[in-house]
């Protein structure tokens, strides 16, 4: 068996990792990505998540055939994924070796290659980075049926699945359900929940399950699914015909094979690797990134992780996973869902006074100009010192316009700055001016 050493060994080539490797190398030490997936490189975001699945959503609204967005979407993926792997493989200290890692210690690991060969690998520092994969519920004939698929095999489809059943209905079912219906499948949503997304004020849900039913997407709430077959889903008794059946019932961490165990690894009660303040794990040499330490599941979360260790590292020390406290999130529904600190629902369970800015889309002029004035705005703010406190957006653009309470949070900025800026014009942004003016009493 072939052994090598490195001052720092990275498991998983996604963001956090390569962004890490690169840093590593421009400061003139030695890196080693080990990635067990050629098609992964760069991670989730830019192969099966985030990019490609927002390139398909566009193509949706620009009317172009699930063929034709499929094409755009593998374009896409290609030029990220090469752009990811050559932005860390070509920097002159950092080398890749591809094949399925696990832990001998906590300073060594064994590579098993896709060649067949194992290569044992000594690294000084270790970092995890290995990401995380959907969760396959057990239902009955789940595993023999052909037609199942999750998130990430809904990004190969070769024809369109003229009915498509969707099972839960979280932010990634969601999306795919007005993806999919975009281009013309007949959607059904399975969620076993009896509440439509509980997480979110219950006006929210309610304007968003209205305006899914009236796009044509058929929901099932408190569904308990009986049986999966090629053809079908039983629930509740009834058959739904299906073509596909994607299983969107979350993620959990990609470990399985790693044997956390041998290096001193613990694990927090999420089921997701236990980290401190500084994304150091239970061994003192190893730390983790990215999905995989838990936490929103962001692609610029885990740009953030990098920040992090990287400023432990090269820095001041003075970056921490404490210091997050505002990040803003967006569901790429149409419109788009989008949030940033404290709702209604939660500043009440935590008995936080606020004042409540609310107000519908439809004023807005941009609204007109695009076609689509559906949607509402809300928005929290400290009676006392007037900075917001939280905010939730649901129309047009959103997922722009949240980025700009986001800023002013995190500037500790009085509300009335939002309320009084000058926006360009036709915009959604300027929509805050009248967001801030309707409080409700």
């Amino acid at each position: 068996m072939e052994t090598k050493s490195y001052k720092n060994v990275i498991i998983g080539f996604g963001k956090a990792g390569r962004a890490l490797a690169k840093s590593l190398s421009q400061h003139g030490e030695e890196a080693l990505i080990i990635e067990r997936d050629e098609a992964m490189y760069g991670g989730t975001c830019p192969n099966v998540g985030c990019a490609p699945s927002k390139t398909l959503i566009v193509a949706g609204h620009k009317n172009l055939s699930f063929t034709d967005a499929m094409k755009t979407k593998y374009k896409v993926r290609e030029m990220l994924h090469n752009g990811a792997y050559h932005g860390a493989a070509d920097e002159p200290l950092v080398s890749v070796l591809n094949g399925l890692a696990h832990f001998v210690d906590a300073h060594t690991v064994e590579v098993a290659g896709t060649d067949g060969n194992v290569t044992r690998v000594d690294g000084e520092r270790i970092f995890i980075n290995t990401g995380a994969t959907p969760v396959i519920p057990e239902i009955d004939g789940i595993y023999n049926s052909k037609n199942v698929i999750t998130s990430e095999g809904a990004m190969e489809l070769a024809e369109l699945p003229e009915r498509l059943v969707i099972i839960g209905a979280g932010y990634i079912g969601l999306e795919f359900a007005g993806m999919f219906r975009t281009f013309g499948s007949k959607i059904t949503i399975l969620e076993p929940h009896e509440t439509f997304l509980p997480r979110e004020d219950d006006d929210v849900s309610a304007a968003i399950f209205k305006d899914l039913v009236e796009a044509g997407v058929d929901i099932h709430l408190g569904a308990k699914i009986e049986h999966i077959d090629d053809n079908f889903v039983q629930a509740n008794g009834e058959k739904i015909p299906a073509d596909k059946i994607l299983i969107a019932t979350g993620r959990k961490p990609n470990i399985d094979e790693l044997e956390l165990q041998n290096a001193g690894v613990e694990l927090a009660t999420t089921g997701y690797i236990k980290v401190d303040d500084d994304l150091k794990t239970t061994a003192e040499n190893i730390w983790a990134l990215g999905d995989v330490r838990g936490g929103g599941q962001f692609y610029y979360l885990s740009t953030d992780d990098f920040r992090i260790v990287n400023n432990q590292l090269f820095g001041d020390k003075s970056r921490k996973l404490s210091d997050r406290t505002i990040v803003p999130h967006s569901v790429f529904i149409t419109p788009t869902l989008s949030r940033v600190g404290l709702d209604e629902k939660e500043a009440q369970a935590k008995g936080i006074s606020y004042r409540l800015f609310k107000m519908a889309a439809a004023p807005i002029v941009k609204t007109k100009v695009v076609q689509d004035m559906r949607g509402m705005l809300k928005a929290l703010v400290d009676p006392e010192t007037d900075e917001i406190l939280g905010a939730t957006l649901y129309h047009e653009d959103s997922h722009e316009v949240i980025n700009l309470v986001s800023l002013a949070m995190k500037m500790h900025t009085p509300y009335q700055i939002l309320r009084d800026q000058i926006f360009t014009h036709p915009t959604m942004g300027e929509g805050l001016n009248d967001l801030f003016q309707n409080e409700v009493k």
